[in-house]
């Protein structure tokens, strides 16, 4: 069920969002002060590549005091909006009966897309 589900989840926008995060990742990695941002972008994109069967979870050890500080500062730089956009996405998609299991997988994404430093995913 877990494959069926993640075949279905691209073809109705997961690779796009997928995408989304990878080439932001990129553009990101650009400079060396960004490097951190683009690593996290990453793991979201592999994330939202195959989101069944799998959660992102806290990391040992952490939150830590320097995930903690980059958290703030990926709260304060904006990327906040991405959460934004996973919750519209999943009331979106939570108005059929069909698009509910793919509306929860974008309000799993919401946490971990505010605060993504000290994450892994299982």
């Amino acid at each position: 069920m877990k494959v069926l589900g993640n075949i279905v989840w691209l073809l109705f926008g997961g690779l796009l969002i997928a995408l989304i995060y990878y080439i932001v990742g990129l553009l990101m990695c650009i400079t060396i002060i960004g490097i951190p941002f683009g690593v996290q972008l990453f793991m979201l994109g592999t994330y939202a590549l195959w989101p069944f069967g799998h959660e992102i979870v806290n990391g040992p050890g952490q939150p830590g005091c320097l995930s903690s500080l980059m958290n703030l500062i990926w709260i304060l730089v904006g990327w906040w909006e991405i959460a934004v956009v996973h919750l519209f996405c999943g009331l979106l998609f939570c108005i059929t009966i069909v698009g509910i299991p793919f509306g929860l997988q974008h309000f799993k994404m919401i946490i971990p897309s505010i605060f993504p430093f000290g994450k892994v995913i299982h």
